[in-house]
Formats: structure tokens, sequence, C-alpha cells
């Protein structure tokens, strides 16, 4: 009996699955969205120290844990294709990395504008902020070397590679804070080191952008299998017509 991921490893069955899912999880994360963002500017307080720039936490702490989530996952993926031949594997890491690229930005920026007021500057070569701009390099790098290859097969390999041994980067991030003397604030415990009227926007927000990643991870999926679907019919297609035109060729010759 076939496990689901042998069953999902068809394109096909992806493709219907996917379908059905799609508008669930895309109608969740809208929701979730809408509701953490109010949630976040209006029924939440200003932070005692911070003020309102507390705020910035709500888009800032989702998009730095998409950071390394994302990467996990091309890791992963990168694992899957490497080790297992998945036929969607690379499909995965391919649609995941500029998801992951943006994200990482999201994260650098939003950390910028809230160090500003905390800080007094907007960047610092801090351990945690300068591994996370590694990491965007990283995902910067993964996209690039795939487009300067036009052996599709040459370059998921290679850029699974890449992602394997990139994927280093996360546990310097997750510790940076431990290991270094840094500005940078601990890592967030839900439980201890928030405050409960700003742990409920938080927990949607994180949720809310979690379920938006798979809704555009999917369709950059569907987008990915479609679009190589149609060059292999491109494919066949010339040569087809190369072949009937040698079989002309050959035939007037033979006349």
């Amino acid at each position: 009996m076939q496990t689901l991921t042998q069953r999902l490893a068809n394109p096909a069955r992806f493709m219907e699955l996917s379908a059905r899912l799609l508008p669930w999880i895309s109608g969740a994360a809208g929701i979730l969205l809408v509701s953490g963002l109010y949630l976040a500017f209006f029924a939440s307080p200003a932070d005692y120290q911070q003020g309102e720039t507390v705020r910035i936490m709500y888009i800032h702490v989702p998009c730095a844990w998409l950071s390394m989530m994302v990467y996990g996952l091309i890791a992963l993926s990168s694992f899957g294709l490497l080790v297992f031949r998945h036929p969607l594997a690379d499909v995965s890491a391919k649609a995941a990395a500029p998801l992951g690229a943006a994200f990482t930005f999201l994260a650098l920026l939003t950390g910028s504008l809230w160090g500003k007021p905390m800080w007094g500057t907007y960047w610092v070569w801090d351990a945690r902020l300068t591994s996370v701009l590694i990491l965007f390099f990283l995902y910067l790098g993964l996209m690039a070397l795939r487009s300067a290859l036009e052996d599709e097969s040459a370059a998921a390999k290679l850029t699974a590679i890449l992602a394997l041994v990139g994927v280093t980067i996360l546990p310097i991030i997750k510790f940076s804070v431990d290991w270094w003397n840094t500005l940078h604030q601990p890592s967030t415990d839900f439980t201890s080191t928030v405050d409960p009227s700003m742990r409920l926007p938080l927990l949607v927000m994180a949720v809310a952008f979690t379920l938006l990643f798979f809704a555009m991870h999917l369709k950059a999926m569907r987008n990915e299998i479609l679009r190589r679907r149609v060059k292999a019919l491109r494919t066949q297609a010339v040569a087809g017509r190369d072949r009937l035109a040698a079989q002309a060729a050959n035939h007037g010759a033979a006349e």
C-alpha cells in the first residue's frame, strides 16, 4: 500500500489535492491575517518601555520565524531530491526559495526599523543580524545558481547541495544570542517573555503568516509543474517537427 508521500510523488495527484486545499488554506490565512492585524494594532496595548514601536514585533517575529522555517523546508526538499529522487522535491525547493528570501528581507527590514528607536541605529553588525543577512544571501545564491544553469537537472542537484551545505547557518542564527554577547534580545518565549495581552496577537500573526506561506508555496509549486509540462510539450513538438523535416528531406533525396 502506497504512503501519502508516494501518492503525492505523482504530480497529477499533487495538482488534484493542492487544488482542493489551496482555497481553504488561503481563506484561513486571510481571516487570521485580518484578525491578527486588528489584535496587533488596535486591541493590544503599547509596551511600557518601547511604546507603540513594539507593534513592529507582530510582523518581525513571524517573518524571522519563516525565514528559518522556509530554509529548513528547502534543505529537506533538497535531501529528498538527492537521496530519494522524489520528483516533486526540486519543485518544492525552487518554489520556496523566492518566498524565503522575501520573508528574510522583511525580517531584516522590520528589525532595522525596530532597532532604530531601541539601539539608536538601523543596523549593527550583531551576531543575530549578521547571520540572518548571510541567510538572505544564501537565498539569493540559490536563485542565482539555478538561473545561471540551462540544464535543469544539473541546476537542481547543485542548488540542492548548496542548500544542504548552507543549512548550518540555522543553528547559528538560533543560538547566536546565547553564544555571543549581542544587542539583540534573547529568543522569544511565548510563555515567559511575552505578556499575555501581546501573546495572543503574536500567536495569531505567526499562524497567519505560516498559512500564508503554505498557500503561496502550493501556488508556486503548481505554477512550476505547469511550466515544466508546457516546456516538455514544446520540446516534444520541436522534436516531432524536426523528425518530420528529416523524413521529408530523406524522401526528397531518395527521389
